[in-house]
């Protein structure tokens, strides 16, 4: 029975999601597996693996043959390289304790190249939502600028409403006896006009 260790669709239309499995190369691409050996989810950035790297190990000593993507995602997590790095202990070229010593420092480069990707993506973000901002303030400033001489405008006809209620308020000051004086001049005019028009 040929053992391949492949990916396995899941996940929904648009957005896929797999499991990483060692299966029967006959089943299904999505049908009986052997065993679930991790997780790939393509759609964050970077792409979040998680994978058991001792079973997929064992899987690989037993002779399972992982496909091209397959091979590229364990190759990515180091599955590859403690393959190789354990063929070297089975031949006596190195110790189970420089396996672990070579493949630790092979973790903490990939992490912190991993780490570095993270921290520019997050840069980059924070430089666009910046840059968006600044685009904002700018047509808000423009907004305000348009807007402005629609309120100059107004100032200059609040300014003759004033100069208006204070001609105003100046006649009121002025002496009441003069006012009904002229409104009883008005008024046998306005009947003696009345009066003629008959």
């Amino acid at each position: 029975m040929p053992v391949r260790i492949r990916l396995q669709r899941h996940g929904k239309k648009g957005k896929p999601f797999y499991w990483v499995v060692a299966a029967d190369s006959r089943s299904k691409r999505d049908g009986k597996f052997l065993e679930k050996l991790g997780t790939y989810n393509p759609n964050t950035n970077p792409a979040t693996i998680d994978i058991n790297v001792d079973n997929s190990v064992k899987w690989l000593q037993n002779g399972a043959q992982p496909t091209d993507t397959a091979r590229a995602i364990l190759s990515y997590k180091g599955v590859m390289l403690k393959h190789h790095l354990l063929g070297g202990v089975r031949k006596g070229a190195l110790t189970e304790e420089q396996v672990e010593e070579k493949f630790n420092a092979w973790l903490e480069e990939k992490e912190k190249g991993i780490q570095a990707k993270r921290d520019g993506l997050d840069k980059a973000k924070a430089e666009a939502r910046a840059k968006a901002l600044e685009a904002e303030k700018e047509v808000n400033e423009k907004r305000v600028a348009a807007a402005l001489p629609e309120v100059e405008e107004e100032a200059p006809a609040e300014e003759a409403e004033a100069a208006v209620e204070a001609t105003e308020a100046a006649a009121e000051e002025t002496p009441a006896v003069e006012e009904p004086a002229a409104e009883a001049e008005e008024a046998p005019a306005a009947e003696a006009e009345a009066k003629e028009e008959e």
